[in-house]
């Protein structure tokens, strides 16, 4: 996969599950959700937005159907194990009880486990003393819930042939790095991949990866993706050939911009949808390897001049989300910047996004709404939910 807009074939996409409804007032910012969402109206308007891409000739995987099949394999199943049990919080007496009880449900009970969380009162009865155990409600986590599964985007990213794990920089997230490790190591579909960075490498994450065009990323460096986690993930895909150039992108850290796909997308092979307010502010650092193979970084330089020069275009064509600043912030915080391509020129975007949507149109690129009302309460859209595992070339 060498763009942003070539043909889908393939995605991953989570169906919001139980996980969401673990989110109460008393831990929803904790757990990255501005809002505690309806959770029958998200499946309903997640499985639309599934339909619309089956509609496309997508192949849609759904992460949970994907992470109960790697699990089958008993590989998985031990590691899974390992990756749930926080010994350090729990004491030793209660992870090993923890890791017994796990160790003996199927596939599907697990999964649900890892993905929704075990709460204290969820476990078995208890056979020793435990203080941990006496000194937590009933009600608090013994493993915590990953509400944020959804964003599919943000764990994984396919570079080439390749799929970089992201190293997740809000506690909240960091486990589900652990599920990814599992799909793509045991996964039959997955488990051939190799790897273009590891989980474990400074932080990087999916939302903030961008690729421009055959060879060339751009990565946000801002409130997830560190600048050190920009150059690994630089000096990674230029050790494996994936990539001649790659730009740093700072953007504000900030709740509103948490990734650079908040603030900017691909809608086709010359054309970006974005923010206006960034449009003139968003500079960026161009790495790229010396003829000794040495990293070189230039810059700052205007981010836009700098994408159509690694490009090799002209310019980057530009559609604003809306001239009038009250509006264009709205719909930026409604993630109308945030579009899905299928293929160059069609995007998948937030029907409530009246304005920039029309102005995509005008522009002469096919919009395909879908509702977000309660999809977006985790301050995400259509590409902060998708994790295209198969496109075609541009």
């Amino acid at each position: 996969m060498d763009s942003e807009v070539g043909p889908l074939r393939a995605v991953m996409l989570h169906r919001p599950g139980n996980e969401l409804k673990r989110l109460t007032p008393r831990n929803n910012d904790q757990l990255l959700f501005d809002s505690i969402p309806w959770v029958d109206r998200a499946q309903q308007e997640h499985d639309a937005f599934a339909d619309v891409l089956r509609g496309r000739g997508v192949e849609v995987l759904l992460l949970a159907d994907v992470l109960r099949e790697a699990l089958a394999d008993p590989r998985a199943h031990t590691a899974a194990l390992q990756s749930a049990v926080d010994q350090r919080r729990l004491g030793e007496d209660l992870a090993d009880s923890l890791r017994s009880h796990l160790s003996t449900v199927d596939a599907a009970t697990l999964a649900e486990a890892l993905m929704s969380g075990v709460t204290f009162e969820e476990l078995p009865a208890s056979e020793g003393a435990s203080l941990v155990r006496k000194m937590h409600h009933p009600h608090d986590f013994v493993v915590d819930p990953l509400p944020n599964l959804l964003f599919t985007r943000d764990s994984s990213v396919w570079i080439a042939d390749r799929v970089a794990i992201s190293s997740l920089a809000m506690p909240a997230r960091r486990r589900e790095t652990a599920l990814l490790d599992l799909i793509y190591a045991y996964h039959p579909r997955c488990r051939h991949a190799a790897r273009a960075y590891g989980a474990h490498s400074a932080p990087v994450e999916g939302g903030d990866v961008m690729l421009l065009a055959p060879g060339v990323l751009a990565v946000g460096v801002g409130e997830r993706t560190t600048p050190a986690g920009a150059e690994s993930l630089a000096r990674s895909v230029f050790a494996d050939d994936l990539a001649h150039t790659v730009l740093a992108v700072p953007i504000t850290q900030a709740r509103a911009t948490m990734h650079l796909d908040t603030v900017c997308t691909m809608v086709d092979r010359d054309a970006v949808v974005m923010y206006p307010l960034a449009r003139d502010s968003l500079v960026a650092y161009t790495m790229c390897r010396d003829s000794e193979g040495s990293l070189r970084v230039e810059g700052p330089e205007p981010f836009l001049h700098a994408a159509a020069a690694a490009m090799g275009i002209e310019k980057l064509r530009v559609i604003d989300t809306g001239l009038d600043p009250v509006t264009a912030e709205r719909e930026q915080w409604d993630d109308g910047n945030n579009t899905l391509a299928l293929a160059p020129g069609v995007v998948v975007g937030y029907e409530r996004n009246m304005e920039t949507n029309a102005r995509l149109e005008d522009a002469g690129i096919e919009v395909l709404p879908i509702a977000g009302s309660e999809l977006g309460s985790g301050r995400g859209g259509p590409r902060c939910m998708s994790c295209p595992i198969q496109r075609d070339p541009v």
